[in-house]
């Protein structure tokens, strides 16, 4: 468990990221099936737009190198659970869990998004 550090209505955690929900970009500047990197307050994610009304955000860090190369994943599936390849590896990870099919030990961060306003928002 991270600890939160509260100034005012700011919260930061630990690593002075300031954490809750982060207007990105409007979500029609994301193209369908392609991924973009973003720096939210410091972090580096990676987002992809998958359905007209559906966008994932997971770490941009490759969990098997450590090489910020996740937004050029591949884009998939595994029934109907959404998928990103590792352009790297290729090893394969859940968009909504961060599972890892390929090798149980590891695991991609991933963050809540939505849209409001047209906009892109990940919560951190």
């Amino acid at each position: 468990m991270t600890a939160t550090l509260e100034i005012g209505a700011v919260v930061t955690d630990a690593a002075g990221t300031i954490t809750g929900w982060h207007r990105v970009c409007p979500v029609d500047e994301l193209e369908l099936a392609w991924g973009e990197a973003a720096l939210i307050s410091g972090r580096q994610v990676a987002i992809f737009r998958t359905a007209p009304g559906e966008v994932f955000a997971v770490a941009h860090e490759d969990p098997a190198t450590g090489a910020h190369v996740m937004a050029r994943g591949i884009i998939g599936s595994r029934g109907t659970r959404p998928t990103i390849a590792s352009p790297l590896h290729k090893e394969v990870y859940d968009l909504e869990t961060g599972e890892c099919f390929g090798t149980a030990e590891l695991r991609l961060e991933t963050f809540n998004t939505r849209i409001s306003d047209g906009f892109v928002e990940v919560e951190l």
